[in-house]
């Protein structure tokens, strides 16, 4: 799940290309549903229309496709220049004052929303957005609310688009920008709902909004505009009536030091922790949600908002093993009554790898490692440590130490010889994540691939102790849904803890991964069933009303999404939960609003 390294950045990590920067400007004509052929596109009214006019062009023509006339079109550029956001509010404007009583209706079949006049203004219609957006239309029974809503927007004389071209008509109606709808098309799935989308979009854009890191030409701009203030309303309101916003202090979520969360078996906390669960988060089911603690600015706050305003509890888990890894966690378990899993791994190098002691300098202060990562140091560089401290008869200059103590913190070097240095081993990895030995052989994998398995994944002995509380709530084992699964960490937790596993839906991306998972299910003899899928958004409404009605409802939904766009070390992409892996974490509540709703329509 997590790509993040330590606190020291590297240039030379071989990061997945899936991670590139999301390309924010797509075009509408990158849409091919909305084309017949490459020469017509769907008008407003249905009929095909040449798409190959002079002097029109692509930025012209996507406002046509939306039912726009070519004049309204033409003013709206001429008082905005061609930002699209700004000419589509523009557009609405005009739309609105056209569609009012008062005026005589178009020649032209423009799509007319079913709402006063009165409700086209800047004071869009709050009671149409609670009917809307209510947390039940996340349910699999969504459709039938989301085709009333489209069919009082949309006129008949539309009915010959298809059902995903009325949808962007009726969202970019709604003044959701079109290349937004788009990409919340693609990432949310064909079957997604209109409620789903503007969630999708509303989290989207509040999230660039946010992010410090994000250039300003490409952050949403939400406050130009009778437009954009009701599309700012919208967000606003979205937000408010799914779920109660806590109330922050204004600056972000703060990392606390030491970070031991609600507590940890090796340090002794001062006081109790109490905290408030909203009654809107308490289960079934129990859930779960780690993801990595050094995020850009704001994501934190953002990842707790749409998770029931739940208080991150921040883990570094040096303090259970010999290795860090700094994680937040937002979850719905008690905190008291904890216990460690047994026994106690290993808190230092030397008692983690013993051989090393004989070879560690005493120049080299470690006692910890720093975060396990995907990549190691290459054989080039140890060799280069090895001729730079062999070069001095006693302790190298201070120079010389400084430079092999940053590659050593860097890439988790340790002493395996006089004046060798060597990367960790891949069962080393497994036995510092707390997996068992030769977990990730299992999926029969390279080296390099079981290094990035393995450095994606939980901390086992962490998590574990998280989750201890479930051990005495469910004597007869449990049902778990594991979202972005992984190597098992989750699963291997549970099984450690002594938590029988009845029914586990897995649901991991890469292939490589969920041969390690049923590889370690056959070899521990797991009595239970393992279902696996390869994409989350596989799981839809009526996919999951059938898992629960199989298994009889799911007691954990535990997962972490891909970390790739908040990582620190990732430079390419740092862009936050907009960025194509991270934006995930939006199919995570997706999914979980989901089961919950079911589970309580059936209870």
């Amino acid at each position: 799940m997590d790509k993040h390294l330590s606190e020291e950045d590297s240039d030379n990590i071989d990061w997945d290309t899936e991670d590139e920067l999301e390309i924010q400007d797509t075009t509408f004509s990158s849409c091919r549903d909305l084309r017949t052929n490459g020469q017509y596109a769907i008008s407003g009214d249905g009929e095909a229309s040449s798409s190959s006019v002079p002097g029109q062009s692509t930025f012209i023509q996507k406002f046509l496709v939306m039912g726009f006339s070519e004049e309204s079109i033409a003013k709206a550029i001429e008082q905005n220049g061609e930002n699209s956001d700004l000419v589509l509010d523009a557009l609405l404007t005009l739309k609105a004052i056209e569609d009012s009583p008062e005026e005589q209706p178009s020649a032209s079949p423009h799509l007319e929303p079913c709402i006063n006049s009165d409700d086209s203004s800047s004071e869009y219609n709050e009671n149409f957005l609670d009917d809307v957006y209510d947390e039940d239309s996340w349910s699999s029974d969504s459709d039938y609310c989301t085709n009333s809503v489209k069919q009082c927007y949309v006129k008949e004389e539309s009915n010959s688009l298809s059902e995903k071209e009325q949808t962007i008509l009726f969202l970019a109606n709604m003044g959701y920008p079109v290349e937004e709808v788009s990409i919340a098309m693609e990432r949310c799935g064909p079957e997604a709902s209109v409620s789903e989308l503007t969630d999708f979009i509303c989290a989207a854009q509040m999230a660039r909004e946010e992010d410090p890191y994000l250039p300003e030409d490409v952050k949403p701009k939400l406050n130009h505009g009778s437009g954009g203030y009701k599309k700012r309303k919208m967000f606003n309101q979205l937000c408010k009536s799914k779920k109660p916003r806590a109330i922050f202090d204004e600056e972000t979520i703060r990392l606390p030091k030491p970070m031991i969360g609600f507590g940890v078996p090796t340090e002794s906390v001062s006081a109790i922790v109490r905290r408030t669960i909203p009654e809107q988060a308490f289960g079934p089911p129990f859930f779960y949600y780690e993801n990595v603690a050094l995020a850009p600015k704001g994501v934190w706050d953002t990842i707790s908002r749409f998770l029931y305003d739940i208080e991150p509890e921040f883990v570094d888990s040096k303090y259970f093993c010999a290795t860090a890894r700094k994680r937040g966690y937002i979850h719905n378990l008690p905190t008291e009554n904890r216990f460690p899993l047994l026994p106690l791994p290993p808190r230092t190098i030397n008692e983690a790898l013993p051989l090393t002691k004989k070879w560690w300098p005493s120049w080299d202060p470690r006692t910890k490692l720093n975060c396990l990562q995907t990549a190691i140091g290459s054989a080039r560089l140890t060799d280069r440590i090895r001729k730079a401290v062999e070069a001095f008869d006693g302790e190298p200059p201070m120079r010389v130490q400084k430079f092999v103590l940053d590659q050593c913190r860097k890439w988790n070097l340790v002493w395996v010889g006089r004046n060798k240095v060597a990367p960790l081993e891949p069962d080393e990895f497994e036995m510092l994540l707390g997996f068992p030995k030769n977990h990730t052989r299992g999926g029969g994998i390279s080296r390099t691939d079981r290094y990035k398995s393995l450095g994606n994944s939980f901390q086992v002995d962490t998590v574990a102790y998280h989750l201890s509380v479930l051990k005495d709530m469910f004597p007869n084992g449990m049902n778990v849904l594991s979202l972005f699964s992984g190597i098992g960490g989750a699963e291997v937790a549970l099984y450690r803890l002594g938590i029988q596993l009845n029914n586990v839906v897995s649901v991991e991306k890469s292939e490589v991964n969920r041969n390690i998972v049923r590889s370690w299910w056959e070899q521990t003899n797991q009595r239970g069933n393992l279902i696996d899928f390869d994409d989350v958004q596989q799981l839809n409404g009526d996919r999951l009303e059938q898992l629960i009605d199989s298994c009889g409802g799911f007691d954990l939904l535990i997962g972490g999404s891909p970390c790739n766009n908040l990582a620190g070390s990732n430079r390419v992409s740092r862009d936050g939960l907009e960025g194509k892996e991270s934006s995930l974490f939006y199919d995570y509540v997706r999914i979980l609003d989901l089961v919950k709703s079911i589970m309580s329509r059936q209870r």
